[in-house]
Order: structure tokens, then C-alpha cells, then sequence
């Protein structure tokens, strides 16, 4: 008995461990790394050379720091104009600019 106790307990063990590892990337893809969204110090990871990880971006709307945003909306996110009048708008790719 005990033993069929304890195969049961590994076998659930088992179960819960797989259904936590095939969810994990369902999860992920709901979300999006957004370049040139954050705010100063408020970025995820990421925000270029010299720097650590979430919350060390520098100035606003860093090109080269990122945030995860809903998958699909990233590059629908409006954001202040820059100096020359240009739009912009968040990018899947990490921008070679900063704000002016």
C-alpha cells in the first residue's frame, strides 16, 4: 500500500511538473519584447552597455531598452515625438537612437 501510495504521489508530481513546463512558452508568447518604450528606470531588462538589468535605463523611451508588452502591440505604441518633428513608435528591435 505504501508503495502504491507513493508511486501515486510521484506520478502527480510528475504530471503537475510537465503541465508547468508545456504552459511556460504559451505564456511567453503572449508577451513581447517593445524597444524604445520604457520609461527612465523603469525598463525590464536589457537597456545597452554599461548597464545591469530591469530598471536601469537611463533616460525616457530608450532606444536600446526594452519592456514586454502584450504580443501585437508593440509596434502600435505611440510615442512622443522626437525633436525633429519625426513620429515614433515602439520597435521589436532594439534602436540605434535615443530620445532628443
Amino acid at each position: 500500500m505504501t508503495k502504491s501510495i507513493h508511486a501515486l504521489s510521484l506520478a502527480g508530481a510528475f504530471a503537475l511538473s510537465v503541465s508547468t513546463v508545456l504552459t511556460m512558452p504559451a505564456e511567453a508568447a503572449k508577451k513581447e519584447r517593445c524597444y524604445g518604450v520604457s520609461l527612465k528606470g523603469q525598463n525590464d531588462c536589457q537597456a545597452g552597455p554599461g548597464t545591469t538589468c530591469s530598471g536601469s535605463s537611463k533616460v525616457d523611451y530608450q532606444g536600446n531598452a526594452w519592456t514586454y508588452v502584450d504580443a501585437g502591440t508593440c509596434t502600435k505604441i505611440k510615442l512622443p515625438a522626437q525633436a525633429n518633428g519625426q513620429a515614433r513608435m515602439g520597435s521589436l528591435k532594439p534602436l540605434d537612437r535615443d530620445p532628443a
